[in-house]
């Protein structure tokens, strides 16, 4: 299990330096980010600044807004994308997504367009068109495109499958809430006035996946706090059995399934007499 950081300081090094070689070691020559006005996205961007700098490389961040997000939801991703970036814009990609909307699902017409299932496929639909975006941008400049999802995520599937796990992951294996200290961290103790008020909006803001499907991600996850949802995935996977039945790790179970994508069979099923 997930030992407990004591030294955000030391994390923060730890972690820029270890993508810092990576970089080095595979001669990557940029970084794309796509930045939501959420503290993951924030997060990333700001471990990403720093090296970019000290590497001489271009950090590109994209707010790609698709008409669900909200008027605050883009005001803090352009804050984020210009104090952290080197290479920043705004693109409203709602115009392509409509016009791809009708092309791409069967049926369009007859869809009930406000049914949740249907909120849910196009949330999806939103999150692969961000991300051929990216990664059009990381070929383009000779880089990668870093994920921007954490470890209480993973756990929970909470992600579109070929839409927002990247190439990188460096908050990958942080909890939710340690996301929110590392950021506060930061904000805190290295950051310029305009990072930090970048930062401190996103601390602040109601964690929401953008795509419109409901107000907040807690409304998704059945419950109250995300400090909720992490104790109760860390007291499950220590063997506390009577959390079986309740909604986060019900969720937790029933996305496996993508924390084992693409499921390949094994030789031994293949070559079974």
């Amino acid at each position: 299990m997930h030992d407990e950081i004591k030294d955000y300081k030391k994390a923060v090094e730890n972690i820029r330096n270890h993508l810092k070689q990576y970089l080095l070691e595979n001669n990557l020559k940029a970084m794309v980010v796509g930045v939501s006005g959420g503290i993951d996205s924030a997060l990333t961007t700001a471990l990403a600044s720093k090296v970019a700098h000290e590497l001489n490389i271009p950090l590109i961040a994209r707010s790609l807004t698709i008409e669900s997000n909200k008027p605050d939801e883009v005001q803090r991703s352009i804050m984020v994308g210009k104090a952290f970036a080197t290479d920043f814009r705004h693109v409203d990609l709602t115009e392509a997504y409509r016009k791809i909307q009708p092309l791409i699902v069967e049926d369009f017409d007859k869809e009930d367009k406000n049914s949740y299932d249907f909120k849910i496929r196009m949330g999806n639909i939103k999150a692969r068109l961000r991300m051929i975006y990216l990664y059009d941008l990381a070929a383009k400049n000779k880089g990668l495109v870093l994920s921007t999802d954490n470890y209480t995520e993973l756990l929970l599937g909470f992600w579109t499958l070929h839409g927002d796990v990247g190439d990188l992951g460096m908050i990958q294996n942080l909890w939710k809430t340690e996301v929110y200290q590392m950021a506060k961290w930061i904000a805190e103790n290295e950051a310029t006035p305009e990072q930090a008020e970048a930062l401190w909006a996103c601390i602040n803001a109601v964690p929401t996946d953008g795509l419109g499907i409901t107000n907040s991600d807690l409304d998704q996850l059945g419950a109250n706090s995300y400090a909720e949802v992490d104790n109760i995935l860390k007291a499950y996977l220590n063997g506390d059995q009577s959390l079986k039945d309740n909604p986060v790790i019900k969720r937790h179970l029933a996305t496996r399934f993508k924390r084992n994508n693409p499921y390949n069979f094994p030789r031994g099923i293949i070559l079974k007499d």
